[in-house]
């Protein structure tokens, strides 16, 4: 058994399984305009599926987007559908990029 390294907790199949479900639904998006806000993200994933939450991570000091945030899905098909239509899009005159958030 290994302890305190999270390892065990992983490799529990049911544990497994919730967090590959969860974050499955959840995506990284890298390589935000500092101009885009939650809305524009909305609209620019919308038509992949349905949207349970978006969110563009700001510094708490200056209100300021730090470049980058994250778009949860209804389904692991829309999140999937999003990750090939959008990854290495242009969004506000940046190339985004997409990936499966780590925690949800």
């Amino acid at each position: 058994m290994e302890r305190g390294s999270g390892r065990l907790f992983r490799r529990t199949p049911l544990a497994r399984l919730l967090c590959t479900r969860s974050a499955s639904t959840k995506l990284f998006i890298g390589g935000l305009s500092y101009d885009t806000n939650e809305t524009v993200l909305k609209d620019a994933f919308g038509h992949c599926g349905e949207i349970i939450e978006v969110r563009v991570i700001c510094d708490h000091m200056s209100g300021k987007s730090k470049g980058y945030g994250f778009v949860r899905f209804s389904s692991k098909t829309a999140s999937e559908r999003a990750l090939k239509e959008m990854d290495g899009q242009v969004l506000d005159g940046r190339n985004i990029r997409v990936h499966y958030a780590r925690h949800a």
